[in-house]
């Protein structure tokens, strides 16, 4: 979720106003302070990440929803990491065996991206309605049966700490680079084809066509655009909106 893929001029100079970030992190460099909304101009990651799959969810939301209809997101994410770091019990033993170029990243969160994401996201209940829940994750848990019940009790956790109901809330999974991509985590696909026997309100995204870096593990700028979109166009049915073709 975290986004690998370098932003290009489309994505910089065409985000509509009603679309916005709250910064969890402070970024001098981009003029943001945490907690605070801003216009999503990527990246919305931290401060020098790359594109995500939540660009073009918002952007593809705004363009179908009303025009007095604004959407916020929220991006805590570090790239590589397994589930167990959002795991609010026991994700200090995670922290502490991740690899040094993670720890960094998990110190920009003061070393507990769960609570950051929940602290975010209340300060966003006092401007409006959580509507749902994106989660991009699993290379590194790739063959891992128990993920679908992992990813369960991150996300009754969050239903939980932040007053939510999951028939209101829906939880949206998107697929790691698909195997028509040559994705080299791409049986992990198979797991997260099952999460909705687990989490009855989950609704997997495919990832099927979406385009691929050179590395075959992320995907590149199209294809984050591509399933962006396919985000948003699970969601907006969810929101009782139709896509416009």
């Amino acid at each position: 979720m975290e986004g690998n893929a370098k932003i290009e001029p489309q994505d910089t100079t065409t985000v509509n106003s009603r679309f916005q970030v709250m910064e969890a992190v402070d970024c001098p460099n981009l003029n943001r302070v945490k907690g605070q909304w801003y216009p999503a101009v990527p990246p919305l990651c931290r401060c020098k990440t790359g594109l995500t799959p939540a660009d073009y969810f918002g952007r593809t939301l705004v363009a179908n929803l009303p025009k007095d209809v604004k959407i916020g997101v929220i991006m805590v994410a570090v790239g590589g990491c397994k589930i167990e770091l959002f795991d609010k019990d026991n994700y200090q033993a995670y922290a502490d065996t991740a690899p040094v170029w993670m720890k960094g990243m998990i110190k920009e969160y003061d070393g507990n991206p769960y609570a950051r994401l929940v602290e975010m996201a209340k300060l966003a209940q006092q401007d409006g309605v959580i509507k749902g829940i994106l989660l991009h994750q699993g290379e590194s848990n790739t063959g891992d049966t128990t993920w679908p019940q992992k990813v369960r009790l991150v996300y009754n956790n969050l239903l939980k700490d932040l007053n939510l109901n999951a028939t209101t809330v829906p939880l949206l999974a998107g697929e790691v680079v698909n195997a028509d991509q040559g994705g080299i985590c791409a049986r992990m696909n198979t797991i997260i084809d099952n999460l909705p026997q687990t989490i009855p309100t989950a609704h997997v995204i495919s990832s099927a066509g979406c385009t691929v870096a050179a590395d075959h593990l992320h995907f590149n700028a199209a294809g984050y655009r591509e399933l962006g979109s396919r985000y948003a166009a699970a969601m907006l049915p969810l929101l009782g909106v139709n896509l416009n073709k």
